[in-house]
């Protein structure tokens, strides 16, 4: 986990109507058995795209629904699933594509490697990594915050009334996987894992923190438009290693070090990739970078602009980007 990964953290990293339902941190249902409603559609060209619960990886869905859209004459219908049951639904063929995936080793090695149901799509052009972090004003008046040794020092400071006793580290989704658990047991941390229930309560939350200037611990991933609003420093977790990757992948409780940063892929339904469509192989063309990435989100989660306008904001802005990705004739 969201490694976020955002899944198994330790394999690779692990962040975020759609939009609306996105942002309040919903999608819990399981949405593998849902067909588009433009499945059957005779004679239309159709795409269903997979939409997680983060802006980020809705920001990916926005631009390319309004691209096969308006440039490639497709109808787009987009499903929100959570991480791993979106792999699921992937390799039955009732959606496409996942625009942005953090890391699932085991499902990549059940569906790529072993039932051949599902093919890598290509790198999204974005790294994502997750961490601990502290907002700026606070390290910069406690420097020796940012690292794990000193957190138990201000573990008073980060209680909070769910906490209880202890300090509080602030989650997200409890959909999303992560290892935060593990690491404040392994690293003997005198903190308690809190989850806000979804990614746009954990920014409310920060946010009202900030307001009051007071000190906070969270898991939190970049890339994120937050960052462009809210200074973080990160804590420096015990060092990346594949030992501990590898031991953390057979057993989970056993994670002590940090997510690594991983380059974000996309992955197709096999069946989609192997018809050589256009609209598949205009997704394996999409490859933009953090700052477009962030652009669009921040339109969609700040300043609350529908998906498909903020797509069409940056869309008129970076013809010479998305251009690129359109498919030869």
């Amino acid at each position: 986990m969201l490694t976020r990964k955002r899944t198994t953290a330790v394999g690779a990293a692990a962040l975020t109507g759609t939009v609306l339902l996105a942002l309040s941190g919903c999608g819990k249902a399981d949405m593998t058995k849902q067909t588009s409603p433009f499945a059957a559609a005779a004679g239309t060209k159709t795409v269903t795209l997979s939409t997680q619960t983060w802006v980020g990886a809705q920001s990916n869905v926005a631009v390319a629904k309004y691209l096969l859209e308006h440039e490639l004459d497709y109808r787009v219908d987009t499903v929100q699933v959570d991480e791993t049951p979106a792999w699921d639904a992937l390799s039955q063929g009732r959606v496409d594509a996942i625009m942005e995936d953090w890391g699932h080793p085991t499902q990549e090695k059940l569906y790529v490697d072993d039932k051949k149901t599902i093919v890598p799509g290509g790198d999204l052009g974005v790294d994502g990594h997750i961490g601990w972090w502290v907002p700026k004003y606070f390290a910069d008046k406690h420097p020796d915050v940012l690292n794990w040794k000193n957190l138990d020092k201000y573990a008073d400071q980060m209680k909070t009334a769910e906490s209880g006793d202890k300090g509080q580290l602030m989650d997200g989704s409890p959909s999303y996987v992560t290892n935060d658990k593990a690491l404040v047991k392994n690293l003997k941390l005198n903190y308690e894992v809190v989850f806000a229930g979804s990614e746009a309560a954990q920014i409310t939350q920060m946010q009202q923190f900030a307001k009051e200037k007071k000190p906070f611990l969270t898991y939190w991933y970049a890339p994120h438009w937050l960052f462009n609003q809210l200074p973080l420093k990160e804590v420096k977790l015990p060092k990346y290693t594949k030992d501990c990757a590898d031991k953390g992948t057979k057993d989970p409780t056993t994670i002590d070090c940090a997510y690594p940063t991983t380059p974000l892929q996309k992955f197709f339904n096999a069946d989609f990739a192997k018809g050589k469509s256009s609209a598949a192989q205009f997704l394996k063309n999409f490859k933009w970078t953090t700052k477009d990435q962030n652009y669009v989100s921040e339109l969609i989660a700040s300043q609350h602009l529908p998906a498909d306008e903020a797509a069409a904001r940056w869309v008129k802005k970076n013809p010479d980007v998305w251009q690129k990705w359109m498919p030869k004739k």
